[in-house]
């Protein structure tokens, strides 16, 4: 090649693309078998890696139903406590790979999306462990307003593992 340039535009644009389109962390792994409907309904916000979004939150739930064309609606809804307002996105789900396994991406803005993992999920599909596409996106939900001490220290633990800064949490209060 005559352009030095070329070359290196030719190795970092598949590289940018890859990295680009990553939707889950370094290590993680989603939870499979995945039964999307047993996920569904409604799920209360333990805790939460800060972000924009859900600044000034607590009371925060997530409301998962099916689409007709199997995506899944995603309806987040926190009480803002600075504004003393309610706030809500709606946004959808797709399945990365299978729908057996809970590798998701997840968009609230047009054709943008993010990743949603399901990382840790018990038996009885009570308490989950999500994961967002880096390390600077992790939820720890519950289907009570309250998590057990022995499942918060698991998932706890999950995330630390993984590379998570987990004294980073917020906890999510529920009083409404």
């Amino acid at each position: 090649m005559k352009n030095p340039y070329m070359k290196t535009l030719l190795i970092a644009v598949p590289l940018f693309t890859l990295t680009a389109c990553a939707t889950i962390p370094r290590g993680a792994v989603a939870v499979s078998p995945f039964d999307v409907n047993r996920y569904l309904g409604v799920w209360y916000e333990i805790a939460r890696m800060d972000f924009k979004f859900e600044k000034d939150l607590n009371n925060v739930t997530a409301t998962y139903s099916l689409n007709n064309d199997n995506t899944v609606k995603v309806q987040n809804r926190g009480f803002n406590y600075i504004q003393n307002e309610w706030k809500e996105s709606i946004g959808k789900a797709k399945f990365v790979n299978r729908t057996d396994e809970a590798k998701l991406k997840v968009s609230f803005f047009g054709p943008f999306y993010s990743g949603y993992n399901v990382i840790a999920l018990d038996s009885e599909y009570k308490y989950a462990l999500v994961a967002g596409k880096n390390l600077k996106y992790l939820w720890i939900l519950s289907r009570e307003k309250t998590i057990p001490e022995d499942i918060r220290i698991s998932y706890l633990n999950i995330a630390k593992d993984l590379g998570y800064t987990t004294d980073e949490l917020i906890w999510t209060g529920h009083d409404k």
